[in-house]
């Protein structure tokens, strides 16, 4: 069942296009790149201060900027992922690296948001103020940087690990 539904993903008119054009799928896959730069690129340098370090680095500003870019990010990267998975989407899903990958992202994604909440401006805590991060949100951003980094790798491995 879920086969013959890959397969037609495969097979349908926009990955069809995707796949027989020399400019739209090089197009889509640089919004992709851009996407991941813009996401991975901003949540780096939140995690690091979250974790302390760049601690003279006022947090509520970071926070504002770079979690606005990272959202930007996210929105980019999955809607031109899912432009570039229909275009294979059977190896896709029979590929190991690429199941890891997304399990990996979800991950990534849920902890993101775990901690957008904890930091949001309507729970905006003391401590954002105060500067002072609890260790339980120092290792959520411990986690990020490492579902963030491993979903990259597991990303450049799709292409080569079959």
């Amino acid at each position: 069942m879920f086969e013959a539904f890959f397969a037609s993903l495969d097979q349908s008119p926009l990955a069809l296009l995707l796949r027989g054009s020399i400019w739209i799928y090089p197009a889509v896959n640089t919004c992709h790149i851009l996407g991941i730069a813009l996401l991975v690129g901003s949540i780096v340098p939140l995690d690091l201060r979250l974790i302390g370090i760049w601690s003279r680095v006022p947090l509520a500003p970071l926070l504002r900027v770079l979690s606005t870019t990272a959202a930007l990010g996210i929105g980019l990267t999955l809607i031109s992922g899912m432009l570039l998975f229909i275009t294979r989407a059977s190896a896709y899903m029979g590929s190991t690296v690429f199941l890891a990958k997304m399990i990996i992202v979800t991950a990534g994604l849920v902890n993101g948001l775990i901690v957008r909440r904890v930091l949001s401006p309507n729970n905006l805590p003391v401590w954002v103020d105060n500067d002072r991060v609890p260790p339980t949100v120092r290792t959520m951003a411990g986690f990020s940087l490492l579902t963030w980094t491993m979903a990259l790798v597991l990303g450049r491995l799709i292409g080569y690990v079959h």
